[in-house]
């Protein structure tokens, strides 16, 4: 989060949360990877959409500074990261939040139903085999 250099005027727009963030990774090796990005509130972070949360180290490292500016960065082999532009967000985030929930109440029915079929597999009782066909599935 040290800056490096900056080369950019002191007016011009920083990256902060409703920015859209041009920048390139810079590795130990001197390879670059550029990444764009809209930082977002944590709460509709997305990275595979192309939503940066406020909270992760990378926004961390980023926010407040401008276009133009290369800051340390480790992680990995990646070394710094330099911003190439910043402008305003246009898009609308949605909230991922609510998306990754349902994510989470899916796979914990599917593994609940899963442990009632395999322990109804190896129930043998005193009137008979437990038959898993009635258990309920998910919608």
């Amino acid at each position: 989060m040290n800056p490096v250099d900056s080369a950019q005027p002191s007016h011009s727009l920083r990256a902060a949360v409703g920015t859209h963030v041009l920048l390139e990774l810079i590795t130990e090796d001197s390879q670059t990877e550029q990444h764009e990005f809209d930082l977002v509130a944590d709460r509709s972070a997305d990275f595979a959409r192309g939503f940066l949360g406020e909270s992760t180290p990378l926004a961390q490292a980023i926010l407040g500074q401008p276009a133009g500016c290369t800051l340390l960065y480790q992680n990995a082999d990646i070394r710094a990261v330099r911003i190439l532009a910043v402008t305003p967000s246009q898009a609308v985030p949605e909230d991922a939040e609510a998306r990754r929930q349902e994510t989470l109440r899916k796979a914990v029915h599917q593994s609940e139903s899963t442990n009632a079929i395999l322990f109804a597999s190896s129930f043998s009782g005193k009137w008979g085999d437990y038959d898993p066909t009635g258990l309920d599935t998910e919608e």
